[in-house]
């Protein structure tokens, strides 16, 4: 067992994209990279076979709030932890819940010893604190687990930012005593990454940023940006905080996003990504392509028997057709939601590879700019 490692390989210029290697006990991930979001040991639609050979996955995640509630604690630990309950057999993040029950604002009340909410499913009342969010990843397994802290909304005052971020600061503390005082259960190293906070003061986003580095950590998470704010000010804060956060970790933005917005921070210098878009949108009949936008259920796409997208190598975008995709969605046939959700999924991990092999070049900031401009276009 042996903590993770981080390699930072090249660092763009002017841009400050970096090109790195990461090294966990179940396997190495090159930055950037992007996770997809496996909410309850499943990625939408997808089996863990097509994860591994048509989006060709590095790292996905699952979530703690889901996994707790569904199929619960002691399933995965007979099972031997996520790993063996799903057969993925590469890393694992697992986030902390936190911004589940954020989201749970009508059913959930915040506390210093944690929050209470009500469970979506059945409506039964839980509790999550920082030390027993620790015990049930410890039990889910994942190799890189996440500080419980709270997500203010987008649109938060300072008082309610800065109140907020103290809480979570003291979070994180009681986190790292708890992780400290227990151990692994599956016989691999887990790694505990904190969350700045701070909302939208760069202030507070700063000191965030300096608590947090001070924990020495393997590496260091961005939160609360993409949660209501406007779009620049989301850049503005990702830039500042990544200006304030150790060169030498990898540093993981929350939540976030299009395929243009993650090529932007990744010029900002942010190397792990994770968003739901790529597999809600496509099973909403939005695609992601290297000429731009698709809304497959549009009629123009009837007659259209062109691959779904042969501009980069993936089998399921070049095999099956627009007409045919379309056809499916209008059918709400589910083979519709697995074309597209490994489509939409394939097409980021791409991007993300594009955008290493660019950094490694030292022209990614031009390409950044021609790509972000195509990649938003209509079609």
């Amino acid at each position: 067992m042996a903590l993770l490692q981080f390699q930072l390989q090249h660092t763009g210029t002017p841009s400050k994209a970096r090109a790195g290697h990461i090294i966990t006990d179940h396997g190495e991930i090159l930055t950037p990279v992007f996770m997809p979001v496996g909410t309850a040991g499943s990625v939408k639609a997808i089996t863990q076979q097509q994860l591994l050979h048509d989006v060709k996955a590095q790292i996905i995640l699952g979530n703690t709030y889901h996994l707790y509630l569904r199929p619960g604690l002691e399933v995965l630990e007979k099972a031997g932890g996520l790993h063996r309950f799903n057969d993925w057999n590469k890393p694992i993040l697992t986030d902390s819940g936190g911004y589940q029950v954020f989201s749970l604002s009508r059913t959930r009340k915040i506390k210093e010893e944690g929050v209470t909410f009500q469970s979506h499913i059945d409506g039964s009342r839980h509790l999550f604190t920082p030390e027993n969010v620790m015990d049930i990843q410890r039990t889910i397994g994942g190799d890189i687990v996440m500080a419980f802290d709270e997500c203010p909304p987008g649109g938060s005052d300072r008082k309610y930012a800065q109140k907020s971020m103290e809480l979570t600061h003291r979070w994180l503390g009681r986190c790292f005593t708890r992780f400290s005082e227990t151990e692994p259960k599956y016989g691999y190293t887990q790694n505990l990454f904190p969350i700045v906070q701070g909302g939208t003061f760069k202030d507070l986003r700063k000191a965030s940023c300096e608590y947090i580095s001070s924990k020495n950590t393997t590496g260091n998470a961005i939160g609360g940006l993409s949660v209501g704010e406007p779009e620049p000010v989301m850049y503005e804060i990702c830039d500042w905080c990544c200006d304030h956060l150790p060169e030498d970790k990898p540093r993981y933005l929350m939540g976030v996003g299009t395929p243009w917005n993650i090529l932007e921070c990744i010029g900002m210098g942010v190397d792990m990504f994770d968003c739901v878009m790529p597999t809600r949108n496509g099973r909403n009949a939005m695609l992601f392509t290297t000429g731009g936008v698709v809304n497959i259920d549009n009629k123009k796409w009837e007659f259209d028997y062109s691959p779904v997208d042969a501009g980069f190598p993936c089998e399921v975008s070049n095999y099956y057709s627009k007409a045919y995709l379309r056809h499916l969605m209008k059918a709400k046939e589910l083979l519709g939601y697995t074309i597209a959700s490994i489509h939409n999924l394939a097409f980021y991990c791409w991007l993300m590879n594009e955008a290493r092999i660019h950094i490694i070049a030292g022209d990614y900031a031009g390409w950044k700019n021609e790509m972000t401009a195509r990649l938003q276009t209509r079609l």
